[in-house]
């Protein structure tokens, strides 16, 4: 919520967390490939496909933000490179070289913590069916921090 002050919009909203899901996944794919270890790489992918689950809902914020304009390309070319917690995608890149899986599998854990947390507080901010599209993603992040736990 750092991000935005107190007159933000909700298709503003959507759009950044949009950005951080996207980010987070590119993070997850990254690792996947990159990993020697068989049940790493699939522990990423699985990882990765779940935030493109929790994408899913974004593009259609046309349908429940009153003055959206249409998310017809997705995410803008120039989006930020930022990931869950707030984290440059490339600099969690650059700190995961050479990290052995569980110190990865803890940095994972606390973003998703910091997901669950951010739409949490967005929900809390909305009304109506945005307030629902947040509490969804919210679910989302709490099923997924469940699993990376459980493997952790």
């Amino acid at each position: 919520m750092a991000y935005f002050g107190d007159v933000v919009r909700p298709p503003d909203l959507a759009m950044l967390a949009w950005m951080l899901e996207d980010g987070s996944r590119l993070f997850y794919e990254r690792m996947g490939r990159d990993s020697q270890d068989d049940d790493a790489q699939q522990l990423f992918q699985s990882l990765a496909k779940a935030e493109v689950s929790h994408e899913r809902p974004l593009p259609n914020s046309t349908k429940v933000f009153p003055g959206a304009g249409p998310v017809e390309d997705g995410l803008p070319s120039d989006r930020a490179d930022i990931m869950e917690g707030g984290i440059k995608v490339s600099e969690a890149l650059r700190w995961a070289r050479g990290k052995d899986v569980t110190a990865i599998l803890e940095f994972a854990i606390s973003l998703e913590t910091n997901a669950y947390d951010l739409y949490l507080k967005m929900e809390r901010r909305l009304e109506g069916d945005a307030k629902k599209v947040f509490l969804l993603l919210a679910e989302e992040e709490k099923a997924h921090l469940g699993r990376a736990c459980r493997t952790a």
